[in-house]
């Protein structure tokens, strides 16, 4: 009792005092020429356009991005769209602040100063001759390492840099070096791909100078040899490349040695989750498509024994590399192979049993389709049904098309269920029902 009332005591205390800074803060007028004219907050960097106005850099630059070319307070077009560092302004408030500390107003502190476009060009024009020059590395690598650093700074600056075209002179930068095949250049090599994964999203044209012959080369003979990060890096590239889904690229990447058991081993040996998901999208774009190309690399990688390792990682693992390995089995079980390896393996029905309902619907539909891939073309194999029907198949399939699912994935669950229907007074089921994570959609 004696505690409860201590801590209603104090809770008013706290909130009374509360009240008190309030009001000081009501009583305490901002000048009005500290108030950004857009945002009518006080300015934390403040900048001035070539009309002479100033405003906060944040909401001038918010109303640039959207397309204007004039200032808002006189309606003038605006020379020059890079706003100039109003020093004295910001000088004065900071005075203000610690002036005014008493009433809680904290001190803004001195902004970065953004890095500017002719700046920018600048330095992609270094590294450019740099690298037609055929310069030593050590001084392309100190101007990309002071790129990085720059983009790092800001999301302003990362802007820049991309709008004048960093990520295709870096990618061409990358292609040139790799030529070279000079082991002195590795440490470059290194910088420029860790640049360019802070660059990511690339663009297109990024993206096919990228997915080069040399340069995948490059990211292999990373992902094989290189370090951690630079294993990273690759695999973020890679992924993006990939996403491409232009045939011949699958067919370079099934050319270069180790490259499909690089891809593998980082599932298998995983660095970060983030990593793991980049591998698994990548050998996912490699294997969805139909073309011949995409046929051999889902044959590869099922004698690299990738089948028995993704059941393995779905015993346990979170709800995004989940879907992301059901989502690749799916694909390579439409091969004749794919199929038997996942038939073989004892794990295979029990783990897929299991995610029905369990993740999400695109685990569950991605379940559904693999399910009936295997048990449709084996309606002979009267071990392999009695072993979805001991793990409580037939029930889980009747609640999903009782809950809602897709018409693609309730027709495949019809199918199973007039299958296993067929067998079911031959075995019992063993695996209670678990409904306990099952959302009803209304």
């Amino acid at each position: 009792m004696i505690s409860t009332w201590r801590k209603k005591r104090a809770s008013r205390r706290s909130n009374s005092k509360k009240q008190i800074e309030e009001k000081t803060m009501e009583l305490l007028m901002v000048p009005s020429h500290f108030k950004c004219p857009i945002s009518l907050d006080l300015m934390k960097d403040p900048v001035t356009l070539s009309t002479g106005i100033t405003y906060d850099r944040v909401s001038i630059e918010t109303w640039i991005e959207n397309g204007n070319q004039t200032c808002p307070i006189t309606k003038k077009l605006v020379k020059t769209l890079e706003p100039i560092p109003n020093h004295t302004m910001r000088k004065m408030i900071q005075e203000w602040c610690v002036v005014n500390k008493d009433y809680g107003i904290e001190r803004i502190p001195t902004p970065r100063i953004p890095v500017t476009s002719d700046e920018v060009t600048v330095i992609l024009r270094k590294i450019e001759s740099c690298c037609k020059l055929q310069q030593g590395s050590e001084s392309s690598r100190e101007l990309v390492m002071k790129m990085r650093k720059m983009i790092k700074e800001s999301t302003r600056n990362k802007r820049c840099f991309v709008a004048n075209g960093a990520g295709k002179i870096l990618s061409s930068t990358l292609v040139d070096f790799t030529e070279k095949s000079s082991v002195y250049e590795v440490e470059t090599m290194e910088e420029i791909l860790s640049t360019l994964t802070i660059l990511l999203p690339l663009d297109g044209e990024s993206k096919s100078i990228l997915g080069s012959k040399s340069s995948l080369n490059c990211m292999i003979w990373f992902l094989k040899c290189g370090s951690l990060s630079s294993r990273r890096n690759s695999v973020f590239l890679l992924k993006e490349i990939m996403r491409m889904e232009e045939t011949w690229r699958v067919e370079e990447l099934l050319k270069i040695d180790g490259g499909l058991e690089s891809l593998v081993k980082l599932v298998k040996e995983p660095i970060c989750p983030t990593t793991t998901k980049a591998s698994l999208l990548t050998i996912y774009h490699m294997v969805n498509s139909s073309q011949l190309s995409n046929e051999k690399a889902r044959s590869k990688f099922v004698d690299l024994g990738l089948v028995e390792l993704l059941i393995e990682t779905l015993v346990d693992c979170e709800k995004s590399i989940c879907e992301k390995v059901l989502g690749i089995l799916a694909r390579i079980c439409n091969s004749q192979e794919g199929r038997k390896k996942a038939n073989n393996y004892a794990l295979t029905i029990p783990v897929l049993i299991k995610k029905l309902l369990r993740v999400s619907d695109l685990a569950t539909e991605f379940s559904v389709s693999i399910l009936w891939k295997l048990l449709i073309e084996k309606r002979d194999n009267v071990v392999l049904i009695n072993e979805a029907l001991q793990v409580g198949a037939f029930q889980k399939l009747l609640l999903l098309i009782q809950v809602g699912c897709s018409e693609n994935t309730k027709e495949k669950a019809s199918e199973l269920l007039k299958l296993l229907n067929l067998h079911r007074g031959e075995v019992e089921c063993i695996d209670s029902l678990d409904l306990k994570n099952l959302k009803r959609p209304f």
